[in-house]
Order: C-alpha cells, then sequence, then structure tokens
C-alpha cells in the first residue's frame, strides 16, 4: 500500500475553508427561505427545477438528477410537499414505470414569491464578494473540478432496464 498524500497547510486551509463557505452559506440561505417564505431549503431545490421546465413538469428520475438526490430522499420530500399542495404526482404517459411530479399553482406562486429574496440573498452572500473577473475565474475552476468527479452510480442506461424502477 502506497502511502497517503496527505494535504499540506496551504490545501488544508483551502479544503477547509470551501467546507466552512459551502456549510454557511446553505445555513444563511436555507435560514432566510425559511423565515421569509415558509419554503426549506429542499423545497426551494425542487421548486426551482420544476418551475424552469416545460409545463412545470418533470419525470421524477430525472428531477431527482437535477438536484442530485436518490430516490427516497425525493420521495420523502414530494410527498411531504404534496401534502401542502405545492406539487402533485402523475402517472408517466409515456413509460407505465415512470412517475412524474407537476408544479401546482400553489407551489408556482410559492417560489415566485420566494425567488426575488434569494437571489438577493445570494448576491449579498456570494456574488458581492467577488469582482467579474473573479467570477469568471471561480466558474472556470468549479467547472474542471466538477468534470473530474465520477458520474453517479445510477447510469441513465439502468434506467431504461425494465427491471429497475426508475421512477
Amino acid at each position: 500500500m502506497t502511502e497517503p498524500r496527505w494535504l499540506d497547510a496551504r490545501e488544508a486551509h483551502l479544503w477547509q475553508a470551501y467546507r466552512d463557505t459551502q456549510r454557511e452559506l446553505t445555513r444563511v440561505l436555507e435560514g432566510r427561505l425559511i423565515s421569509n417564505s415558509g419554503l426549506s431549503g429542499a423545497d426551494y431545490a425542487l421548486l426551482h427545477p420544476l418551475s424552469s421546465a416545460e409545463g412545470g413538469v418533470l419525470r421524477t428520475r430525472d428531477l431527482g438528477r437535477s438536484v442530485g438526490w436518490e430516490r427516497s430522499r425525493l420521495s420523502h420530500q414530494v410527498s411531504r410537499m404534496e401534502k401542502r399542495g405545492l406539487v402533485c404526482r402523475e402517472e408517466c404517459a409515456a413509460d407505465a414505470r415512470g412517475s412524474m411530479v407537476r408544479l401546482t399553482e400553489l407551489g408556482r406562486k410559492a417560489i415566485e414569491a420566494a425567488a426575488p429574496d434569494h437571489v438577493a440573498a445570494v448576491r449579498t452572500y456570494f456574488f458581492d464578494h467577488l469582482s467579474i473577473d473573479e467570477q469568471k475565474q471561480l466558474t472556470v475552476l468549479l467547472d474542471r473540478v466538477l468534470s473530474g468527479i465520477p458520474t453517479p452510480a445510477f447510469p441513465a442506461a439502468e434506467c431504461d432496464d425494465p427491471a429497475v424502477d426508475c421512477t
């Protein structure tokens, strides 16, 4: 077994700063969402792609992929949101194995009411601390890091297999 390549002090500081920033940014954004709109971060995470989708509807597996959630977490969150009237589930007309999640009128009103303050918070806590050049550089760097991360364990081909429930 080879010796691990331990992080040096500079790398350790960068890694910890990234983790702290991600944690604190998530905390403040989610806290502000809840206090200003009553939506949780999880609610917003699902409402956003649904509000951008054609007809406000996405296949359940595509919604899960767009937010990077496992099927169980997605199912529980959609159930909670259904009870509050923000979304509803539908059968998938094109594939009986699949299901769809549709944004309701109440869900659309909720995201439209929450979005302006959420965007203002993102600007305040993130973008306002970076110049345009720094934003461009950070985009390039994050895209590079993201491209080096392996894809999820549930490839698209697996979800076309009739033996696998990919809803």
